[in-house]
């Protein structure tokens, strides 16, 4: 097929009324998918369901005799959960936080103490930073954009390369002593799918920053959802940043609520242990401790790191063919037009689409039309601002297989409407 834009007009409005019809005819089919979030699917959540009977109703002590009814145990939460994803976080479990279902409701709580408080090597609360900002990584996490938008945090955002974040972009932005903290979805970033290189990492961790107390929120939220085999692999930041004299530098963040239950899942923090004792002495004066009941549930399901494993083994047979289905729709339907582009990733939620400039709006909006629920717009951009209106996020997870088979589709030639209306309108204008 000939990309649109080398097509003359007659040749474009011929392809525009036909693309057009298709488009009518599918949106008569009058479907109703929600494709907003990144969320699990019945079928994965029924993979956890035996949870709902643990933990086994004469076996609610922990192994140093807790009873996990109760108060007490800490607010780290039980030691067996975090044995349990010591090896996922890349930390021992004295350095890690358990806590309750939202790592989201974590990297809110570690910004706000920051703000009140400082952390670890500041001199005064962040609040008192005059204009504080966070580098952002685009396209990126809607939820970390929203929580900084919420607390007047300014955003800074800089292109990723394939391989993470523009670094040099990185490095001289870090050099402002009000540039507080950056955010990273390292491996299968949400949404392009790319894993940060080990020089990626390196330069994160030696890099000089004006703050002292610099903070890399590392969202590794991806880290076991894989799509492919063999597995892509990440520097164990942590590591990296202790070994480069900047053991204090990561909040790594974690979270069971794509493996298990979204809504009743872990949430997990690992750092320094300068880190572990700030966010342990704040959160002492927040709760008396997570859910241990529900941490308890987890180990006796999951029971080690090759459980764990074979669960994610288990997803990966669920989400994987919704993945080929897009990919089959597009090829079918957009191959060759130049219309979009689509990386296909190893592992996480989201597959990245990037149409022509100024046809992202539109292109939502006509999938929307078509009885297909987007996430807006811009929404991948700090304060929803797509400078290039192209990103467009797929959330694949969700609906079934054969509803995919046909969102694909439907998806396919909102872009194909969208972009040659553009074009068409282009040329008119010449």
């Amino acid at each position: 097929m000939t990309e649109l834009q080398n097509m003359s007009t007659s040749e474009l409005r011929a392809f525009h009324e036909r693309i057009r019809a298709d488009y009518d005819a599918f949106c008569a089919r009058g479907l109703a998918l929600d494709m907003t979030r990144g969320k699990p699917s019945a079928q994965q959540l029924d993979l956890s369901n035996a949870l709902l009977r643990l933990p086994d109703n004469v076996d609610y002590h922990l192994a140093d005799g807790t009873d996990a009814r109760n108060y007490g145990g800490g607010v780290q939460g039980i030691k067996e959960v975090r044995e349990l994803f010591s090896e996922t976080l890349g930390a021992p479990a004295e350095q890690i936080i358990a806590g309750n279902n939202s790592s989201l409701a974590l990297m809110h709580d570690c910004i706000v103490f920051a703000l009140l408080k400082g952390v670890p090597g500041s001199d005064a609360p962040w609040e008192e930073t005059k204009g504080t900002k966070f580098i952002c990584p685009v396209p990126g996490y809607d939820r970390h954009f929203a929580i900084c938008e919420d607390f007047g945090i300014e955003m800074i955002p800089v292109e990723l390369t394939g391989e993470g974040p523009d670094m040099g972009a990185v490095e001289e932005l870090a050099a402002d002593p009000s540039v507080k903290a950056m955010w990273c979805v390292p491996k299968y970033s949400n949404p392009t799918g790319e894993t940060y290189s080990d020089e990626t990492v390196r330069r994160l961790a030696t890099m000089k920053t004006g703050a002292e107390d610099f903070r890399l929120f590392w969202d590794n939220a991806y880290a076991l959802h894989n799509l492919t085999v063999p597995r892509r692999k990440i520097l164990n930041v942590l590591e990296v940043c202790e070994k480069a004299g900047n053991p204090d530098r990561p909040f790594v963040f974690g979270s069971t609520s794509k493996i298990t239950f979204g809504g009743g899942g872990l949430a997990l923090y690992a750092s320094s242990p300068a880190n572990i004792a700030w966010l342990s002495a704040r959160l002492q004066k927040r709760t008396i401790g997570p859910d241990k009941l529900n941490q308890l549930r987890h180990v006796q399901y999951l029971k080690d790191p090759a459980g764990l494993d074979q669960l994610m083994e288990r997803h990966r047979g669920v989400i994987a063919p919704k993945f080929e289905a897009i990919y089959t729709a597009f090829d079918r339907r957009l191959a060759g037009t130049g219309a979009a582009t689509w990386p296909q990733p190893e592992g996480g939620y989201f597959i990245s689409v990037d149409v022509d400039d100024g046809c992202a709006t539109r292109v939502i909006d006509l999938a929307n039309k078509a009885g297909i629920a987007m996430v807006p717009a811009g929404s991948t951009f700090p304060y929803g601002r797509d400078p290039r209106d192209r990103n467009i996020r797929v959330a694949p997870t969700y609906p079934t297989l054969a509803e995919l088979e046909q969102a694909g589709e439907g998806i396919a030639l909102s872009i194909l409407v969208g972009v040659s209306e553009k074009l068409l309108d282009a040329q008119s204008a010449q």
